[in-house]
């Protein structure tokens, strides 16, 4: 059974349930809330194949917003919950103020490196997933127009943008590559309206198929994308399901994974940098019964042969926040 922890009243407070067993792992989620359909989802599904496969049970919290980031590790940390889980690069500020405090705590956080001795440190290599299903858009798409939904703009959307616009490109030098943010603050992350906005200014510059990186801001461009007959890419988790025969793919980032092995591991977790690519297959594209019927063959002889040639080091695939340029996408 899972252990719900909710902040309460006007002071945001933590309340943490009554007896919580000590080592039990805890994940905290990040704003926009753990039924995203996308990465604090994706999250939410590896604490829950933990619990199913072990019968144990874990500490979660929702928060509201930024300032309740360092109260609630500090909470957990201090109830006795080992590892603590974090979803999302927001957390990194805090975690990094606070982890030197619990030194017998160990800490998971996904999207960002803090340089702690009792911290694990999950990154991804987006801008190779996003590469695959550029290559997917590229060969699906008949207008010669592709397009890209960012949630805030921040470097790590900008690595998704730039390896879907690579990845298009290889399939056709010549194809457009539309690019928009959703915005600059973490509002950005939960606005579907703005997003299905997007959608159709970029449908209206003749994009027929559009990928969303951009949290439950992405739920509006999927859905405003199947209203208006244009194929979309889902993010994070698999999103094939929401729109079925109208996504055409979705960029896995096995952000479940990640939760799924910090919380297995327990006290023995081991710390330092950790890169999931598609070499270990931490990223990667959905293929299931929802978008069979969209991809042919010719798309997927071409897209395995691409993830091939990553993992094997013979493709490398620019990595925006390398340098923050890219060689596919004017920004």
């Amino acid at each position: 059974m899972t252990l719900m922890h909710k902040f309460l009243g006007a002071s945001a407070a933590l309340a943490l349930t009554a007896g919580t067993a000590a080592a039990d792992p805890a994940i905290l989620f990040d704003l926009g809330g753990k039924f995203d359909k996308s990465f604090n989802e994706s999250a939410y599904n590896g604490a829950e194949r933990w619990a199913a496969e072990t019968g144990g049970s874990y500490a979660e919290v929702e928060i509201q917003s930024d300032a309740q980031r360092e109260q609630a590790i500090r909470r957990f940390a201090e109830s006795g919950a080992n590892p603590i889980v974090m979803a999302g690069f927001s957390w990194a500020t805090p975690l990094a103020e606070v982890a030197a405090d619990y030194p017998d705590t160990k800490f998971a956080i996904i999207d960002m490196v803090v340089d702690a001795p009792n911290v694990r440190s999950v990154v991804f290599n987006e801008h190779e997933g996003s590469y695959l299903v550029g290559m997917m858009a590229a060969m699906a798409s008949e207008t010669g127009t592709v397009s890209f939904v960012g949630g805030m703009d921040i470097p790590l959307i900008r690595k998704f943008a730039c390896g879907y616009a690579q990845g298009a490109k290889a399939v056709n030098a010549d194809i457009n590559v539309i690019a928009n943010m959703t915005g600059t603050t973490p509002a950005a992350w939960n606005d579907p309206v703005k997003g299905s906005e997007l959608t159709l200014a970029q449908m209206s510059q003749g994009s027929d198929v559009v990928f969303a990186a951009a949290g439950g801001t992405g739920v509006g461009v999927l859905q405003t994308a199947a209203d208006e007959g244009m194929l979309s890419i889902g993010v994070d988790a698999n999103q094939n399901y929401l729109h079925p025969g109208q996504v055409l793919t979705s960029m896995m980032k096995r952000v479940d994974n990640a939760v799924y092995d910090a919380m297995t591991a327990g006290t023995e977790l081991e710390t330092g940098f950790n890169v999931m690519s598609v070499a270990n297959r931490g990223v990667g594209f959905a293929m299931d019964a929802n978008n069979e019927p969209i991809v042919s063959y010719d798309m997927l002889e071409a897209t395995y042969g691409a993830a091939a040639a990553m993992a094997s080091g013979e493709l490398a695939v620019h990595d925006y926040t390398s340098d923050e340029s890219c060689p596919a996408l004017d920004f």
